[in-house]
């Protein structure tokens, strides 16, 4: 068996020794996120299922470090640059960029993007039938499936951005634990981001002060028999709806029965929401709104969110969304569908030592998902198995925080994301806005200036693939008809649209989407 500590344990040992210095922050002035997968691999017995008590091998296979998303803005002069100072004319154009960079570059998605060019690499084994593959055969022809032996677990060195990070703050009249700082995992303040101090008065801001001295974290045993640090969750937080076209519901972020009884109780032993955690990720534009009222109704819970960048709005979605999102499609991607009989799913997803609420992640991965029907055969909602660890990630920003305390040096996110996959050929990528580390502005548009993660560059190793095998060994999706650009391929995974149509108008309403004029590069 594994525990959550093991895993997190795992994950750090592999940033530290296999990882050189290059992307990785400076510690006197930076700090990162840290995600990655895990394969675990129990002794197969004669069927090829794992058995009772069997051995497991561990093993990262992928790993993501950064904090940064390309704005809107950012996009658009950088396009400007890619047409030598001409203005943007025409979406192809936009279309060129869009391929060749990464947009966002959260540790979460750089490792999942990590992870989707480990299992491309790892089909290539499989249609060339090399044993050491992750894959078998399916049923149907051109299809293979997981081996029955084979898990992955996600882990992230904080709480997701977005839905997740949106945790009630209990206080209390007793000392409480110094180890949370008063920051979100964005390191934004949160009591109050540099977007919202302006709605709070006089009161609030005392009761700010307060507060950031003021949170409460109690040590839990979870069923792995290891501890993990959390605020408590013994209070149900109410998923609620705001009116639509960015109005809000006054009545949109009332609290439940549960919260409003428990915070009528004023004994020193009994903890009251006073506040939420601020989530940087803000809500989709046209849809559902925050109120933004100082306090517990802050944020409203459940809804879809983008990424800040800089300041700059984005068009990626919070990761807290992504993860819900893969929850349901699997982490392969509609490309690779193509080739498996069933999703690749996460068997687990731990969060290390950081503000965290099991309630706010089940609510935001698992249950807004739950209620999906409709899904062809091989998709549902996976009841994911959720747990924290009690390990700090030593480039975090409270690690950093904790270890200058003399210091009044400002920290700032570090501008590098680090992509690790397992894989033969160059499997390290470090980039900065969205390209290659180094990059001259000269530089981009070129192939040398792209990740081995952006769209073009996996969409290149898929290509590879299909025409690494036979016309007859192919599955019926890539035979039916001629497939050019990489719309043309993602369309033709029926499946996968299919099941992603279901879960987009049953749950995931206002999920911003790519237009199409910008996926139809080759």
């Amino acid at each position: 068996m594994w525990t959550a500590d093991e895993i997190a344990e795992l994950c750090y040992e592999h940033y530290r020794s296999r990882l050189p210095k290059q992307g990785k922050p400076d510690p006197s002035r930076e700090w990162t996120s840290l995600a990655a997968v895990v394969k675990v691999e129990s002794a197969a017995n004669e069927a090829g299922s794992a058995g009772l008590g069997s051995l497991q091998a561990k093993e990262v296979v992928a790993l993501g470090t950064g904090t940064k998303c390309i704005g809107l803005n950012k996009m658009r002069k950088t396009v400007q640059l890619l047409l030598s100072g001409e203005l943007l004319r025409t979406s192809m154009n936009m279309g060129l960029f869009y391929r060749d960079v990464l947009n966002d570059s959260h540790a979460e998605v750089v490792a999942k993007r990590s992870f989707q060019r480990y299992l491309l690499h790892q089909m290539r084994l499989a249609t060339s039938y090399q044993q050491c593959s992750i894959f078998i055969p399916g049923t149907e022809t051109g299809k293979w499936k997981l081996k029955p032996n084979i898990i992955f677990i996600f882990f992230c060195s904080h709480t997701p951005c977005g839905d997740a990070s949106i945790i009630p703050i209990r206080e209390t009249e007793n000392h409480l634990s110094k180890s949370v700082d008063g920051h979100d995992i964005a390191g934004q303040s949160v009591l109050c981001s540099s977007s919202n101090c302006d709605h709070r008065g006089p009161e609030d801001k005392r009761k700010s002060e307060k507060m950031a001295s003021s949170h409460m974290i109690k040590r839990m045993k979870n069923a792995d028999g290891g501890f993990f640090s959390t605020i408590t969750e013994d209070m149900a937080v109410q998923q609620v709806f705001a009116k639509p076209e960015g109005n809000v519901n006054p009545e949109c972020c009332e609290s439940s029965e549960e919260m409003q009884a428990a915070n009528k109780e004023t004994n020193a032993g009994k903890l009251k929401a006073v506040d939420v955690y601020r989530t940087g990720a803000k809500c989709v534009p046209g849809e559902l709104s925050d109120t933004l009222i100082p306090g517990i109704e802050y944020h409203c819970v459940g809804l879809l969110r983008v990424k800040p960048g800089r300041g700059d709005r984005t068009c990626s979605m919070s990761c807290s969304d992504k993860l819900a999102r893969w929850n349901v499609l699997g982490c392969q991607g509609a490309l690779l569908m193509h080739f498996l009989q069933y999703p690749v799913y996460l068997s687990a997803v731990i969060v290390g030592k950081c503000p965290y609420s099991q309630e706010a992640m089940q609510r935001a991965v698992i249950e807004r998902c739950r209620h999906i029907s409709l899904l062809p055969d091989g998709f549902l909602t996976q009841e994911v198995q959720l747990l924290q660890s009690d390990l700090q990630f030593e480039h975090s920003r409270q690690a950093i925080q904790e270890g200058q305390t003399s210091s009044k040096r400002k920290l700032v996110p570090c501008s590098a994301a680090i992509s690790w996959s397992a894989v033969p050929e160059r499997p390290l990528d470090v980039t900065s806005d969205g390209f290659r580390q180094g990059t001259t502005k000269k530089g981009i548009g070129s192939s040398q200036s792209r990740s081995k993660i952006c769209k073009v560059e996996l969409f290149h190793e898929f290509q590879k693939l299909v025409t690494s095998i036979s016309k007859e060994n192919l599955p019926d999706t890539l035979r039916v008809k001629t497939l050019e650009t990489y719309w043309d391929y993602k369309e033709a995974a029926l499946n996968y649209q299919e099941a992603w149509k279901a879960l987009r108008s049953q749950a995931l309403l206002g999920w911003i989407k790519n237009a199409q004029e910008y996926l139809l590069f080759m």
